[in-house]
């Protein structure tokens, strides 16, 4: 959900620093069907199925981060799109040094309000002896704010950063310089 309300409010921003939201339909994604595979993934261990089929939710969750990344590779030349790559990487580096799930403090999850339930999968929960602590789930927004309390990454911050510089730099806001745009840089 944070990274639903980031693009919410990279929408949103759009206009007030100049830009033209009609431009993100110019936009031509390559490989579409690889993120929506990645999804698709994510959706299915973590909501589906979390407390079913032992042992299928960590290859799972692998698989779906190399389906993103061939996403992201093919759409390198977007404004961002490497930031957000580097952000799952990121994400991806911690998940894999800690046996397929996202490390998690306690303080993080205590803060937002979080409890995994023994038994089923979670794509982020404290482990034993955390590998790349600094790389997981380490920060977290309370669970007194509506909707988006949830702990995230440094990975995960670096997504936001991308998604939003990805909306205003392809909508010719005046937050993106020209060149930082790419091929994006004569929109005005």
């Amino acid at each position: 959900m944070i990274l639903v309300a980031v693009l919410l409010l990279g929408l949103l921003t759009v206009p007030l620093a100049g830009g033209r939201l009609s431009r993100l339909a110019d936009i031509d994604l390559k490989l579409v069907w690889a993120i929506a595979v990645a999804l698709g993934l994510q959706i299915l261990i973590i909501s589906v199925i979390p407390d079913r089929f032992e042992g299928i939710h960590v290859p799972l969750h692998f698989l779906s981060n190399v389906f993103a990344a061939v996403f992201v590779w093919a759409n390198r030349s977007i404004p961002g799109m490497l930031v957000i790559g580097l952000g799952a990487l990121c994400n991806v580096v911690a998940i894999a040094a800690n046996g397929g799930v996202m490390p998690a403090t306690p303080a993080a999850l205590k803060a937002a309000g979080l409890d995994t339930k023994a038994g089923e999968f979670a794509n982020s929960t404290v482990v034993s002896n955390p590998k790349l602590q600094l790389l997981g789930d380490v920060f977290a927004i309370p669970d007194s704010w509506p909707i988006i309390d949830n702990v995230f990454s440094i990975g995960d911050v670096l997504i936001a950063l991308g998604i939003v510089w990805l909306i205003h730099g392809v909508c010719g806001s005046k937050l993106v310089p020209n060149r930082f745009r790419g091929a994006w840089a004569e929109v005005s």
